[in-house]
């Protein structure tokens, strides 16, 4: 039987040659398999690499707006000691209306004695204050009221028509020091510049100097950036309280607004409508409306609200209507997202037991879908606190002095403060002021997107 065997047959049989292809195979399978852990060590680099670029790009950024930015949140400001003296403030008593005095001549009068109030030298005050604080500085009186800004005498004067009992007092009151002082001293400006180069007159820059060195200038906290609206004619004093005040009733009326049609919407399209052509043409015109570009909504809300509808410009109502546009298709979609995510036995439970489709829907899938529907509503309201485009074709970019009391007054938003104030002709100062809105603007979109995240982490339901 053995010279049957061909010597082909006794190769194939051979133990030696079946272990060498063994070794050949599992050679092969070696390399390939070191060949797809490189792969994979190069595309997790690749990715690792790409996402420490990522947020080396966002670390670049931040720390650039909080270099520029944090010293802003500290201001040259000087506490000098005010004798209201009633030899400058001679303006007699505040009066009073007498008994059978009719209200239009007491109004006379009255207005007479603000009138004297204002042609007081309130400056005289705030100047002798100062020399009081050094006596050294007697001979430069003529250049200390170029150290503080030019508002500071108008508040002395409200100070006591608010309360006329000052006059004959004495008070610590801190003044702000000119923006163009307060540059000098932060370094913010050349030094080595010429004279007709520099904003102040090299007395001023001296005595700044010199009363920085003695301690009666010094830097404290920006209270004003955060309770004074904006201010052109005293930039020193120019702060977000507008901007805030406008925000927030924007905001108001996105959450009153946009929030309950665009929930609501979003249950009765995924819940209740039926699925024919015409709900198919309205998902699509949602999810186009989400990727139309914000200033489009901005046309719109100039041409239906403003133009058709004659609502006030520069109004938070109107900003807060066309934000509310804008921000309806995002509460929509992620709503809708929320309410998929509940898985289907949820509801055939509900309908076994005999409840009704509303009571599925209201008391067993609406509140397991809410953590979604907060955090997209969150998050939508936060995208539109930070927009811009839109609030610009309103007329929210007008300058606005002063702090809205209702959503029907004039007012300005964050977002747009901060596209005015780097545009600012003072340069030098405003740079810094505009980082600081910045960051007060991006503390409240990271609140909020945080607060979107704890919501959804709190609520979760895990099924």
């Amino acid at each position: 039987m053995s010279s049957n065997t061909s010597p082909l047959d006794q190769n194939v049989f051979d133990p030696q040659v079946a272990a060498e292809q063994r070794e050949q195979r599992k050679a092969i399978i070696q390399s390939s398999l070191a060949k797809r852990h490189r792969k994979e060590k190069a595309f997790r680099f690749a990715g690792f690499s790409a996402v420490m670029i990522g947020l080396a790009f966002v670390a670049l950024l931040f720390g650039s707006i909080l270099a520029k930015g944090l010293p802003s949140f500290w201001q040259s400001s000087m506490t000098v000691p005010v004798y209201f003296d009633p030899t400058i403030i001679n303006v007699g008593a505040k009066p009073k209306q007498t008994a059978g005095e009719t209200p239009a001549h007491f109004e006379e009068r009255f207005v007479a004695w603000q009138t004297e109030m204002g042609m007081v030298d309130w400056d005289a005050l705030i100047v002798n204050g100062i020399v009081a604080k050094d006596p050294a500085l007697e001979s430069q009186r003529d250049y200390l009221n170029s150290l503080y800004t030019s508002s500071e005498a108008y508040r002395l004067r409200d100070m006591v028509l608010e309360n006329p009992a000052l006059i004959g007092t004495k008070e610590e009151i801190k003044f702000l020091a000119d923006a163009n002082v307060d540059v000098w001293l932060a370094g913010n400006i050349d030094r080595s510049l010429p004279d007709d180069q520099q904003q102040l007159d090299p007395e001023v820059r001296q005595l700044a100097d010199k009363l920085k060195a003695n301690g009666i200038i010094e830097n404290t906290f920006n209270t004003n950036l955060f309770i004074s609206p904006d201010s052109r004619s005293s930039p020193a004093t120019s702060g977000l309280a507008g901007a805030f005040m406008g925000s927030l009733f924007m905001m108001l009326i996105v959450i009153l607004i946009s929030i309950p049609i665009g929930v609501a919407s979003a249950i009765y399209l995924e819940e209740f409508a039926p699925k024919n052509i015409m709900t198919d043409i309205i998902e699509v015109n949602i999810n186009n409306l989400a990727a139309v570009p914000s200033i489009v909504f901005g046309l719109l809300g100039a041409a239906i609200f403003i133009g058709w509808m004659h609502l006030p410009l520069s109004a938070p109502l109107v900003g807060g209507l066309v934000l509310s546009l804008m921000t309806l298709p995002t509460v929509i979609i992620t709503t809708r997202a929320s309410l998929k995510a509940v898985p289907p036995s949820i509801r055939q439970a509900a309908l076994g037991l005999g409840a009704s489709k509303v009571q599925t829907v209201f008391h067993h899938v609406l509140p397991l879908a809410l953590p979604g529907i907060m955090t997209g509503s969150i998050i939508g309201v936060a995208h539109a606190l930070g927009e811009t485009a839109p609030l610009l074709l309103i007329g929210m970019s007008a300058f606005v002095a002063s702090v809205p009391a209702t959503p029907l007054d004039q007012a300005t938003a964050l977002p747009v403060q901060v596209y005015l104030w780097q545009g600012n002709e003072l340069r030098n100062f405003f740079e810094g002021r505009t980082a600081a809105a910045i960051i007060v603007l991006l503390a409240l979109m990271i609140g909020l997107n945080s607060l979107a995240i704890w919501l959804r982490k709190k609520f979760e339901v895990r099924w």
